[in-house]
């Protein structure tokens, strides 16, 4: 085989998993990283910072050990374009050139919607869940809203699990607290049916929970804006003392300094076997690509360690000089936890499973993040 120099953008899922399965099927191979710092945030557990079941250096990863052991480089640096057909990666700290690229920068949330400011958007990461946590210390009742919204542009780029996630665990704390009695909780959404990637089952499974849980929605209608102490719709407008949302998702900034093709949501384009058309030996995985397939096809870290598998084994294949033909099967697959229980639900093309919640899918969740981080430390 082959095996000459690999550049891998990004410190998350998908460039982790990318870098892994890089050494295990090219071990001669120098391969590097491309981050602003070595080090991996588990997202999936930030759900559970509010509650104090993790505190923030639980999920902070410090990833020495891991490109030691794999004998991987690191560029620390912030991407800032491509050039050269992407043979060549500009940063902030220098350039790195490569003999085949996989970008695994992940996505960028919209804050467009006026007001923005006034919500806090959890999955930016350990200080916006620490914020969620102060605030509901701070608040003696009132109303938390928490809503999502999407990229108009590009259906599949939005991040609506992580929101029933807090939504049903904020809950689950205040009544551990006795003082779900102060509050009142709304859930927002464009969508007359939220949570429609997920499947009809799952749609009517969590309605049926926040209806269980007392929990007001306001659904069907576009967001207009935030002000501090309210949220407005086109159909409604309601005060709320603490507002959580989550933005639909485009491409990186950098992108713009480079000649990638982009989808109309602004991600960078793939095929069915992760490689960016027009470019030679350029592959993207994970939120940083669009690619083709259901509707459903999800933003989440399982498909994005799928996709890097995918685009390692059809690099390493163009390397060799034959043609790349590896593609990917779509599965979402998730355990929508409330801190208490958790709801499993997959969805491959041909099948959709929801399980209502029980105790044993919390643990498993806390056990497959364990299970995850191992190979990290």
């Amino acid at each position: 085989m082959n095996q000459g120099h690999i550049a891998i953008i990004g410190v998350g899922f998908a460039a982790l998993t990318a870098a892994k399965e890089a050494r295990t099927q090219a071990p001669k191979a120098r391969i590097t990283l491309i981050g602003r710092k070595a080090e991996f945030i588990y997202l999936p557990s930030l759900i559970w910072i509010p509650s104090g079941i993790r505190q923030p250096d639980d999920l902070r990863i410090p990833l020495d050990n891991f490109l030691r052991r794999h004998r991987i480089d690191f560029h620390i640096g912030e991407v800032t374009g491509l050039k050269d057909g992407g043979r060549t990666v500009i940063t902030n700290n220098g350039e790195v050139t490569n003999d085949g690229l996989i970008i695994a920068s992940g996505g960028r949330f919209i804050k467009k919607l006026p007001g923005i400011e006034n919500a806090i958007t959890p999955c930016e990461g350990i200080d916006a869940a620490v914020k969620i946590r102060d605030r509901l210390k701070e608040m003696d009742g009132g109303t938390i809203a928490i809503g999502f919204g999407g990229n108009p542009k590009e259906p599949s780029a939005m991040r609506g699990g992580p929101m029933f996630e807090f939504l049903f665990g904020i809950d689950a704390q205040l009544r551990k607290e006795r003082r779900r009695d102060k509050f009142n909780i709304v859930f927002f959404n464009p969508a007359p049916e939220p949570g429609k990637r997920l499947g009809p089952k799952a749609v009517k499974r969590l309605l049926s929970v926040m209806a269980k849980r007392d929990i007001k929605t306001y659904l069907g209608h576009k967001m207009k804006s935030f002000e501090n102490g309210k949220v407005t719709t086109e159909g409604a407008e309601f005060d709320a003392d603490l507002i959580l949302f989550m933005p639909g998702m485009t491409g990186n900034q950098w992108f713009d300094n480079s000649e990638l093709p982009r989808s109309p949501g602004g991600l960078v384009e793939a095929n069915a076997n992760c490689s960016v058309p027009g470019f030679d030996k350029v592959y993207v995985a994970g939120d940083s690509g669009s690619f083709p397939g259901p509707e459903w096809m999800p933003k989440q870290a399982h498909m994005a360690d799928i996709q890097a598998k995918a685009a390692v084994t059809n690099l390493l294949t163009e390397f060799d000089g034959k043609e790349a033909t590896q593609t990917f099967t779509p599965e979402l697959m998730c355990i929508v936890d409330s801190g208490t229980t958790g709801m499993y639900i997959s969805r491959t093309p041909s099948r959709n499973i929801v399980m209502p919640p029980t105790r044993i899918m919390h643990w498993m969740k806390r056990f497959f993040e364990w299970w995850y981080l191992r190979q990290y430390r």
